[in-house]
Order: C-alpha cells, then structure tokens, then sequence
C-alpha cells in the first residue's frame, strides 16, 4: 500500500513526470526525425558509392565511411554530448533542454543508423540491381525503385533499432542538462534516494521501448512482400491439401 500511496502523492510523479515524458518524447522526436532525413541519404551513399557498388567513388566513400562514420561512432555518446554543447548552442540559442539535446542526439544516431541502412541495403541481391539496368534504369531508379523497395523491411527494422537505441541516449542526455525521464530519475530517483520514482521511470522507459518494437516489427511484416507470398503460397497449399482430402 505504501507503494501504492506514493504513486499519488510523490510530486516527482505527480507533478514531474508528465512534464520530463513530454521531453524525452520531444528528444526521440526531434532526434529520429533528422536521423532519417539524414541517416538515409548517408547509408545509401556508403552502399553505392562503395568500390563493388552502384557509382563507385573510393576516395569520398573512404573518406565519408572511414573518417566520419566511423569516428563519431567511436565516441561514447557522453563525451560526445559534453562536445557538441558549443554546437547546439549555437544552433538551438541554448545550451540545455530537449532542444539542445537533440543536435547531440541526432549527430550520434545519424552513423549509427547510416551504417544499418548500408547493411540492409547491400543484402539485396545483385541480379536485381543487374535486370534493372539491363532494362534501361538509371542509378537513381534502381536506388529508388529497387534497393528501397527491396531492402524496405530491413530499413524499418534499423530505424527501430536506432529509435530503441535514441531511447537510451535521452536518457543518458538528461543528466547532462537535456532533461526528460533521465533527469527525472537521476534527481529524484538518485539524489533524493526515491525508490518508488526510479521504478516508475524504469518501468515507462521499458513500455516506451516495448511499443517502438512492437509498432517497428509490426510495419516490417507489413511491407515485406517476401513474407506475404510465402503466406500466400501456404494458404494455397493448404486448400488444396483440403480439396484432396475432401476428393478421396
């Protein structure tokens, strides 16, 4: 009952929770948001601007891949917020707040997201990106009409994948100044030794995880055509099987 009663009594829920959720949806909002807009473009370069790729450029590849992606996925995600301060400052006029945070938070899901993007594109078969320029396509349609489309439930899946990861890195960033369910937990949950205020963010942060899963696998199967002929071919398969057994 004690547990219970706290709940409806502890401002740090009451009155501070709705407040820093807003945040740490705001931060996943914002920072996803640019990560597609920008991730995308970057994975479909590094895949086909790769030396066996669709353009081939190994310079700027190396150059981009090697250097860029690669050092700033080097970088813990704490140091990397503490050194883009300056940066969101500069952008947002702040240097705190869900705002701020997300510039860090979108600079350190973009690689991140770019490289899953890249994976998910060169497992498309090669026979198809061949057929489609046999047939006549340009570059740009075999990336927009081929590599997206076929790769399409592997990029949902990596945007899930990232967003659960942006998830924790709002986290991480509340501590530092951007506020949210991070922040919450630290000063209520850590400083003023509240058990009842770290389970209760715990417990959304694992829901909030739980439904970007759920809604991620659930749009993947949703597109993935290759998925839906295979059920399509079982459900005819089993009718007749049944039309069969019903004639013998």
């Amino acid at each position: 009952m004690d547990f219970l009663d706290q709940l409806f009594t502890n401002p740090g829920i009451t009155r501070a929770l709705p407040e820093e959720f807003a945040a740490t949806m705001q931060m996943i909002g914002i920072s996803g948001f640019f990560t597609l807009l920008v991730g995308l473009p970057l994975g479909v370069f590094l895949s086909a601007g790769a030396p066996d790729g669709l353009r081939p450029m190994p310079l700027t590849n190396k150059v981009v891949s090697g250097v860029v992606v690669n050092i700033t996925r080097s970088i813990p995600f704490a140091i990397l917020m503490v050194s883009l301060i300056p940066l969101a400052r500069l952008l947002t006029g702040t240097s705190i707040g869900p705002v701020a945070a997300s510039v860090s938070l979108s600079i350190g899901a973009i690689p991140f997201f770019a490289r899953l993007v890249e994976t998910s594109l060169r497992d498309v078969g090669s026979g198809k990106i061949d057929a489609a320029l046999v047939m006549g396509s340009t570059r740009m349609q075999v990336v927009t009409k081929v590599l997206l489309r076929e790769a399409l439930p592997g990029l949902i899946a990596a945007f899930t994948t990232t967003l659960v990861t942006l998830v924790g890195y709002s986290a991480m960033a509340g501590i530092i100044g951007g506020g949210g369910l991070g922040r919450l937990a630290y000063n209520y949950g850590l400083q003023r030794f509240d058990t009842t205020v770290m389970v209760v963010v715990i417990v959304i942060i694992v829901l909030i995880v739980q439904a970007i899963q759920l809604a991620g696998d659930w749009a993947a199967r949703r597109v993935d055509h290759r998925s839906a002929a295979t059920a399509g071919r079982g459900k005819r398969l089993r009718r007749q099987a049944a039309v069969q057994v019903v004639g013998s």
